[in-house]
């Protein structure tokens, strides 16, 4: 197999899967005793992002691998295609999910606590239907309250390889901003006035949660703080 079939085996299904594709589920396109290796892989990817350039799409590399998109600097015709308006979430969705991003993993309580007022319930719903939070654990004190962290579907839609690739909290002026296109407030996600913590529970902001770490190819490794498993 040349180098160039590979190139376009690598286009064509790139096209066709609508996802991104992965090192190892591309390697899996390829009979065994005519697999490329992940070096091959990667270079003929390196040709295909090449030939996207000019053109109204290109080749980018996720969390979940690698994918073709429209660029970001055609949204606004591209976006005309679909009637429906695109949704905009609440700054206070914003605020819960960049917290949870930044301090994962995290609790409802840690988020309330830096906040100031409590989280709605809609919110946390919200996060979890969109893939973008899950539950990593639950913190080994009274209550045993739930943990959050994002999950390589959030990293995905916000074209990122790794949590890593966040941008400095020092750099972000404007919550909105890290939306990029996201940005409806959606029924249910107004601010609750925080509920005081029941006598005799203990604060759960003393625990400092590192940022989780992770590749494109594996799934986010987060700092485990007295956190026990489902």
């Amino acid at each position: 197999m040349g180098e160039t079939g590979l190139v376009q085996i690598l286009e064509g299904a790139l096209m066709a899967a609508g996802e991104a594709l992965s090192l190892q589920r591309l390697s899996q396109l390829f009979d065994e005793f005519d697999r490329p290796d992940n070096a091959d892989l990667r270079e003929a990817l390196e040709e295909v992002g090449r030939r996207c350039e000019g053109r109204g799409y290109e080749l980018v590399h996720v969390a979940g691998g690698y994918r073709f998109q429209v660029r970001q600097s055609l949204s606004t015709w591209v976006g005309r295609l679909w009637q429906e308006r695109p949704p905009r979430y609440s700054r206070a969705l914003l605020e819960t999910l960049s917290l949870i991003a930044y301090r994962q993993p995290i609790t409802r309580g840690d988020i309330e606590e830096i906040r100031g007022v409590a989280v709605s319930t809609n919110i946390i719903k919200t996060l979890q239907e969109r893939d973008w939070v899950r539950i990593v654990g639950h913190r080994d004190v009274p209550g045993r309250p739930a943990m959050y962290a994002t999950t390589r579907q959030f990293l995905d839609y916000f074209n990122l390889k790794s949590l890593e690739d966040l941008p400095p909290l020092a750099e972000i002026k404007d919550l909105d901003n890290l939306s990029g296109d996201l940005p409806l407030e959606l029924p249910g996600e107004a601010d609750e006035p925080a509920v005081p913590e029941a006598p005799g529970v203990p604060s759960e902001l003393s625990v400092h949660a590192q940022p989780a770490t992770g590749t494109a190819d594996e799934e986010p490794r987060f700092a485990q703080d007295s956190v026990s498993a489902d």
